[in-house]
């Protein structure tokens, strides 16, 4: 497989002998995130006259400390606000395995790399979705740590109340390694036994309901039925919270021309979010995030697909209601910070679909024993 020069926007040779578990491993890094003497570009042409990093951010020197190899700064959605990967500026990754349809975003290059085996595993950026859907449109892992269990200095945005980086991989041995690197006190997990699963109810297409059923049979796995009544509730309050939380940082760009018209037009929208909708979004925060830690006393980990539909295909990547709907079922987790898992599946069509796992507050570990015990049930797995 040719590797599609749009997946990385830099390559580097970046790395150390520590002597530790990761010696070698080749990783890949958003490029919003900072490496000292690169640009941090966030896929956007507002950033092409940002200044070279002096210093690395808090994951990269984790990543160098346990012996990784940084061979690339990965593309992204620009400003990390989209979900489908398309940008003009930077160039858009073909997905790798399924070139007709969206790589996903807003960590695009990120999943593209570990898709098209450029890397052992890379790192991306979580804030609605943004690790969980590309692994699930490029069929490989991603984790989205809970709420602070990773380290975001040195990120772009610099301040966010859901943004989470995390680690892509094409097997969850890989997850477990990339997280001992860049998550303080996480130990690798074996693969569990005895776990019960809460099966949230969704409102995703038949075929994907279906493919997930269809990992849950072949595990044998003891499935019990879980509600979340705020689901909707908090995939909304999250849209507002981004907006408000991403118009403040960025909305001075808006008009400059220095944008994609996409990304201008969705930071004009948050700029008219005022204080009040704010306030009603953190309220469905606040009873999203009890409902969850509820239904999770109950059950070891939730369970509901990555996306509610297939990715759409590249000429549908424009279509905005279409790409909102692909963040239905990830986004109310950032809302909250749980952790959360995408583990990759196919319909009955072939077509990529997504295993999403949700885990207790701190169960980073635990949530990943869980990865690794459906993972020989994965149809289609890579």
């Amino acid at each position: 497989m040719s590797p599609d020069p749009a997946i990385l926007v830099q390559t580097l040779d970046l790395g150390g002998d520590s002597h530790c578990a990761a010696d070698g491993l080749r990783v890949a890094v958003k490029d919003c995130i900072a490496i000292a003497g690169t640009r941090t570009g966030c896929g956007s042409a507002a950033f092409d006259a940002a200044p070279v990093e002096t210093a690395h951010a808090a994951v990269v020197e984790a990543l160098l400390a346990a012996g990784c190899r940084i061979v690339g700064k990965a593309n992204m959605h620009e400003l990390a606000y989209g979900v489908t990967g398309a940008n003009a500026h930077t160039g858009t990754p073909l997905n790798p395995l399924f070139p007709d349809r969206i790589v996903g975003g807003s960590s695009s290059g990120s999943a593209a790399a570990v898709a098209a085996g450029l890397v052992d595993f890379a790192i991306g950026t979580d804030t609605g979705g943004s690790i969980r859907m590309p692994a699930a449109c490029c069929a490989v892992f991603g984790l989205k740590p809970g709420f602070g269990a990773v380290s975001r200095e040195g990120a772009v945005p610099a301040t966010s109340s859901l943004d989470c980086i995390g680690p892509f991989a094409r097997n969850m041995a890989m997850i477990g390694t990339a997280m001992a690197a860049i998550s303080p006190g996480f130990t690798v997990p074996c693969a569990a036994e005895d776990f019960v699963l809460g099966r949230v109810a969704t409102s995703a297409d038949a075929q994907i309901e279906a493919a997930l059923d269809k990992v849950l049979q072949a595990r044998s796995a003891d499935v019990r039925r879980i509600e979340l009544p705020l689901l909707g509730a908090a995939h909304r309050a999250g849209i507002t919270i981004m907006a408000a939380e991403m118009a403040a940082l960025f909305g001075h760009l808006v008009g400059t021309g220095k944008l994609g018209a996409d990304i201008d037009a969705r930071l004009a929208a948050g700029l008219k979010v005022d204080a009040a909708a704010v306030r009603e979004a953190e309220a469905v925060r606040t009873h999203f995030t009890a409902e969850v830690d509820a239904a999770l006393e109950t059950c070891d980990a939730l369970v509901l697909p990555t996306l509610p539909s297939v990715p759409l295909l590249l000429r549908e990547a424009g279509d905005a209601q279409g790409a909102l709907r692909l963040t239905e079922l990830v986004r109310p987790f950032n809302l909250s910070g749980h952790p959360a898992l995408s583990l990759p599946t196919r319909t009955a069509s072939g077509l990529p679909a997504g295993v999403q796992l949700v885990g207790a507050m701190g169960a980073e570990a635990a949530l990943c024993g869980i990865g690794m015990a459906l993972e020989g049930a994965l149809e289609g797995a890579q």
